[in-house]
C-alpha cells in the first residue's frame, strides 16, 4: 500500500498506525482538525520514512464538505491504494440521556460523519476494482449497555453498515476492515479508570496495519475482547437487564 488515506489522522491509535505506514515509504493525506497537530504529525512520518505527507482540514461534523476533502486527498495522492476512518468521540452518556442535541451530536460524529466518506470511498474504490477501506468501530457496538448506548448505537450501526458494503465490496476485489477495538489508553478515555484490560494505541495501531495489508474483514483488538463480546452477547436478556454495564 504506497498511498494512503487517513481520516482523523491524530488520534492516537491512527498516528502509531500512519507511522508504519510512513516507515514503509507509502504516500500520505492525513485529515485532521487542527492544522498545527497535522503539521507536527507530517513532519513526524517524514522523518520516518514516508515519501511524502499531504494534510487536510476537516469537520466531522460539516458532512456536505466530506466529498471536497476525498476529492483533494485523491488530487493530492494521484490516486488512493487505501483508506483508514479513524475519527470519532466518546459523548458523557449521562448527559446524551437529558440532552438530544448531545445525542444527536454523537450519532452525527460517529455514525453519519464515517457513512458520508464512506459513501464517496465505495464509489471510488468499486470503480477501482482493488484496495482496502477499513474503518475503527467499537466493541460497544455489539450489545447495547447502559453505560454508553450512545455511542454504542453510534458504533453498532457503523458495523452494520460495514457489513453490508464489505458484502457489495467483495465481488469487485476490494476489502472492507472492520476494526473493533476494546479499551485503549488514549485522550478519549482520559477520565475512564485504568485497569488491565487496556491496550496501548501502539498495540492497536500495529494490529490495524496489519489487518489493512491483508485486507481482514473484522478485527478485535486486543484479541481477547472477541471472547469478552462474545460471553456478553450470549448473556440471557432477563438476565443482562438486570446486570450494571
Amino acid at each position: 500500500m504506497k498511498k494512503v488515506l487517513i481520516i482523523g489522522a491524530t488520534s492516537a491509535i491512527a498516528t502509531e498506525t500512519a507511522r508504519l505506514f510512513a516507515q514503509e515509504g507509502a504516500s500520505l493525506f492525513l485529515a485532521g482538525r487542527t492544522k498545527e497537530n497535522l503539521e507536527r504529525l507530517a513532519k513526524d512520518l517524514e522523518c520516518r520514512g514516508a515519501t511524502a505527507v499531504h494534510t487536510g482540514i476537516f469537520s466531522a461534523s460539516d458532512l456536505a464538505s466530506h466529498d471536497q476533502l476525498l476529492e483533494q486527498a485523491f488530487h493530492a495522492l494521484g490516486e488512493i491504494d487505501a483508506a483508514l476512518i479513524a475519527h470519532g468521540d466518546l459523548p458523557d452518556q449521562k448527559a446524551c440521556e437529558h440532552s438530544w442535541p448531545m445525542t444527536e451530536d454523537s450519532l452525527e460524529v460517529n455514525l453519519l460523519s464515517p457513512i458520508a466518506f464512506l459513501t464517496w470511498l465505495a464509489n471510488y474504490f468499486e470503480t477501482r476494482k482493488t484496495g482496502n477501506i477499513t474503518v475503527i468501530s467499537s466493541v460497544a457496538g455489539d450489545r447495547g449497555r447502559q453505560s454508553n448506548y450512545v455511542y454504542g448505537a453510534a458504533k453498532g450501526g457503523l458495523a452494520i453498515f460495514l457489513q453490508g458494503l464489505r458484502n457489495r465490496l467483495a465481488h469487485h476485489g476490494v476489502s472492507v476492515t472492520t476494526i473493533k477495538p476494546g479499551f485503549v489508553d488514549t485522550p478519549m478515555t482520559a477520565n475512564i479508570p485504568k485497569g488491565p484490560l487496556f491496550a496501548s494505541p501502539e498495540t492497536v495501531g500495529k494490529r490495524i496495519h496489519k489487518a489493512m495489508t491483508r485486507g481482514e474483514a473484522v478485527v478485535y483488538t486486543p484479541f481477547f475482547w472477541r471472547f469478552i463480546m462474545g460471553i456478553i452477547m450470549h448473556i440471557p436478556e432477563q438476565i443482562f437487564k438486570k446486570m450494571k454495564l
